[in-house]
């Protein structure tokens, strides 16, 4: 807050340093000359629009954003306080959207199908982000190529609070990255659950890298060989339940 203080002083400063007065005009706050119909109000309302403006906007220091798909809902989170519900859009079977741990990487006011605003976030395996949507009708199901889809009104909303480096946490269920189910990976797919797979063989000796990318390519399929081979199970790039489980991944109700 009280950045956003300084700044928002910061900035009357150099508008007043500029043309010597600020001035609202419609209700806008301006710098520079005033044109006919302009108000000279001085600092003292400039004070009142600052104080107005960090009501209406306060800047929550501890933003997170919660997606969970079973329901639907996107929530927006300071701390451990909730601040808002939305209604979302997910992907569909064929195209899910990608469950885990990410952060915001970019925001843009886009168009067209992505709607008004667009929060990009760090998925290795793709492009993914929260947009709005030009098929408002869709909000509420299994619709999107894998992005969260939001109303308009709603995104533009949410925008106001996120910034570059909010986390965003997406599931579906108690299972975390295997949220769609236990299903066969082979190579060429991608998403949370095979990124999951790195990481054991990574954390068991198997996978030498710095970087999960989430994409079953020939360096985890090397990999796997090696792990079957250890655990006297038969060579295979396709991974099913005995590998799972050689793996640790059981899911009980």
């Amino acid at each position: 807050m009280e950045l956003v203080r300084r700044l928002l002083l910061f900035f009357a400063i150099i508008l007043i340093g500029t043309a010597g007065v600020l001035y609202i005009k419609n209700g806008s706050l301006f710098g520079g000359i005033p044109t006919p119909g302009g108000d000279v109000r001085g600092y003292n309302e400039y004070i009142l629009w600052e104080h107005q403006m960090l009501e209406e906007n306060p800047n929550y220091e501890n933003v997170k954003i919660l997606v969970d798909i079973s329901v639907k809902k996107l929530y927006l989170l300071n701390g451990n306080e909730l601040l808002k519900t939305y209604t979302i859009a997910s992907g569909k079977p064929s195209t899910p959207s990608p469950l885990g741990s990410w952060e915001v990487i970019q925001k843009a006011r886009w168009g067209g199908a992505f709607g008004t605003r667009w929060m990009g976030i760090n998925v290795p395996w793709g492009k993914y982000g929260i947009h709005g949507t030009d098929k408002p009708n869709s909000i509420g199901y299994n619709a999107s190529a894998g992005c969260i889809r939001m109303n308009n009104r709603d995104v533009e909303d949410l925008y106001q609070y996120v910034k570059n480096g909010t986390p965003v946490v997406i599931e579906n269920g108690v299972f975390g990255p295997f949220g769609y189910g236990l299903q066969t990976i082979k190579p060429g797919d991608f998403g949370a659950d095979v990124m999951e797979i790195q990481s054991r063989l990574r954390a068991l000796g198997y996978l030498n890298t710095d970087y999960l990318d989430g994409k079953y390519g020939p360096m985890m399929e090397r990999a796997l060989y090696e792990f079957q081979k250890d655990h006297n199970l038969p060579e295979s790039a396709v991974i099913e339940w005995q590998t799972f489980q050689a793996l640790g991944v059981i899911l009980m109700e």
